[in-house]
């Protein structure tokens, strides 16, 4: 296995030769732990190796370190008891993020360079149009290319399992949305298809939704831990818990990924704009620039939802969107400030410090 295979390009070799010394070599994260991070080399050759410092302090933030999927550059140890270290991450051609859950305003990667983004869900209980929103939004932002999942076919009728693929379908025209049933292996080659050496491809969706079965049936194996299902909830137990690359057999690679509870939005005005350009299309038509769409008279989007051209839930998807990423970028710049001011705070003491020194040197021999 070559570094070709595991997706290295003209691009990232361009990016090797510049940062590169004698003693480094190129390899690919395949998995995160703790303490650390394992990495494939050429020739299929792993290696745990840590994070350098440089590194470290170039990183103006986390999803700026290296994450699961990077191309790196590695100093290897020259001892067998010395550390392999990570001496530089290489520009991503995409990366899948998120709003690291909870308050924080951190973007947190979930996979780096990924050709193709698999959303898994179903027809039943996991199914959420809004949710899917949200998922194409950051997906788009990625620069992957997606393909959706109605997984559990066999749990729903077969008009249930068909209005969903329509409605996610209509939701983004550009995707490839196919219903399966990882328990019957069916569309198993449709994924496959996909999969050609080189080309990397995540999936993600909620807990329970069959990823881990679907991941076992690619690798022919119990690679990962599935469970029984709960008969209340309907979800798993004992999937996945830790991102990790897996080099398939077959040729492709799988970043399987922990069931994400929360979608919460990584993106910027202009990639929403772009996901919802019906409903930007529709604001064009208003009769005042700044119409809020509530109340307001001439607004196109009322007009177009008494109609029924637009659906009340979609807009309204748009409107929490919107909001999230506002509220996102407050925090942004508030921690921007918080930091900013801290680092000045930080300088006026080291140079308070230092003239602090100069002085009791002075005084030391005698100059005073």
């Amino acid at each position: 296995m070559t570094l070709r295979d595991l997706g290295w390009n003209d691009d990232f070799e361009k990016a090797f030769n510049e940062a590169s010394k004698d003693s480094w070599v190129p390899g690919r994260l395949i998995r995160e732990t703790k303490i650390n991070f394992s990495a494939l080399l050429d020739d299929a050759e792993e290696v745990d190796c840590v994070v350098g410092g440089k590194v470290w302090h170039d990183a103006s933030c986390d999803a700026e370190l290296p994450a699961v999927g990077d191309w790196v550059a590695i100093e290897l140890g020259a001892g067998e008891n010395d550390e392999h270290i990570i001496r530089a991450r290489f520009p991503r051609k995409t990366c899948f993020s998120r709003k690291a859950p909870g308050k924080s305003s951190e973007e947190q990667v979930m996979a780096a360079n990924v050709d193709i983004v698999v959303v898994m869900t179903d027809a039943g209980s996991d199914f959420n149009l809004r949710r899917m929103e949200r998922y194409f939004t950051i997906i788009q932002k990625s620069g992957a290319r997606c393909v959706v999942l109605v997984n559990k076919s066999d749990l729903f009728e077969v008009e249930v399992n068909e209005k969903a693929r329509e409605e996610i379908q209509e939701l983004a025209p550009d995707s490839e949305v196919y219903v399966t049933s990882a328990t019957r292996h069916e569309g198993l080659e449709v994924l496959k298809s996909y999969l050609k050496t080189g080309v990397t491809l995540t999936l993600v969706g909620s807990s329970g939704v069959g990823k881990s079965t679907l991941v076992n049936q690619l690798l022919g194996e119990e690679w990962l831990w599935t469970g029984e299902v709960n008969e209340v909830t309907g979800k798993g137990r004992h999937t996945t818990v830790a991102r990790e690359l897996v080099v398939l057999e077959a040729g492709g690679m799988l970043v399987d990924n922990p069931g994400i509870r929360e979608v919460q939005m990584w993106t910027d005005e202009d990639t929403l704009r772009d996901s919802f350009a019906d409903v930007e299309e529709l604001t064009k038509r208003c009769k005042y620039r700044d119409c809020k769409h509530q109340g307001d008279k001439g607004c196109a989007i009322e007009t177009a939802v008494k109609a029924g051209d637009l659906d009340l839930a979609r807009y309204e998807g748009f409107l929490r969107l919107d909001e999230e990423i506002e509220e996102l970028n407050f925090r942004r710049k508030k921690r921007q400030m918080i930091v900013e001011r801290w680092s000045k705070r930080n300088n006026r003491v080291k140079a308070r410090n230092r003239d602090d020194r100069i002085e009791l040197e002075k005084e030391e021999r005698g100059e005073l």
